[in-house]
């Protein structure tokens, strides 16, 4: 039987079960592995046991479904947060420290706060609040499942911002990573601003 919303808060019944019923907040990223772009972190805290068909890990929905389910999740839950590292920012302290960045503002700007976090990954390094990572979170956990989804599509709508700004590029059909397209597109017109420095050294040494 395929993965549903049931399975999906068992995470969270986990903890609930050890602490009461507290407000849980699931936070996840996206846009680790592009060569442009900030990355993008949400935190989301869900209403307890809230089903909403077809909920899960972002990876494993269509676009079209990830766009019908992002209105759906900020209508319904208690509290939500995006925010970003930028390109500079990655460049300065690496993707693993801009990730963890970026968790903790998302974290932060929610209204209410969340008691406790369930962080997608096996990193909490720089989090504030009391919390515990999980392998695959995305797939594991409701609210996990909704933090992906929201910092998944709001990424991509920032993607296709760029593609604007900086047509040549053609981001709207990549989103930043590094397939054979953008790298043609690299070489014949160098880096832009939004490029992440530290994610082109193998494209400098190949060139220069």
């Amino acid at each position: 039987m395929k993965q549903n919303e049931t399975d999906l808060w068992a995470e969270e019944h986990r903890i609930f079960a050890q602490q009461g019923d507290i407000l849980i907040c699931g936070v996840d990223e996206a846009g680790a592995g592009p060569l442009a772009g900030p990355v993008y972190a949400a935190a989301v805290i869900l209403p307890k046991d809230l089903t909403l068909p077809c909920l899960n890990d972002s990876k494993k929905l269509t676009e079209r479904r990830r766009e019908l389910l992002f209105p759906q999740i900020k209508e319904h839950a208690v509290a939500w947060a995006i925010a970003i590292a930028s390109a500079e920012e990655i460049d300065e302290v690496n993707i693993l420290n801009a990730r963890m960045l970026a968790m903790e503002r998302a974290i932060s700007q929610l209204e209410p706060k969340a008691d406790f976090a369930l962080i997608d990954g096996n990193c909490s390094r720089g989090i504030s609040c009391q919390n515990e990572t999980l392998i695959k979170g995305d797939s594991r956990s409701a609210s996990v499942a909704a933090a992906s989804i929201l910092a998944k599509v709001s990424r991509d709508h920032y993607m296709l911002e760029l593609a604007e700004q900086y047509p040549q590029y053609r981001f709207e059909k990549h989103k930043g990573y590094g397939t054979k397209l953008h790298y043609e597109m690299l070489e014949r017109y160098g880096p832009s601003p939004v490029h992440r420095k530290s994610f082109l050294k193998k494209f400098y040494e190949q060139r220069y």
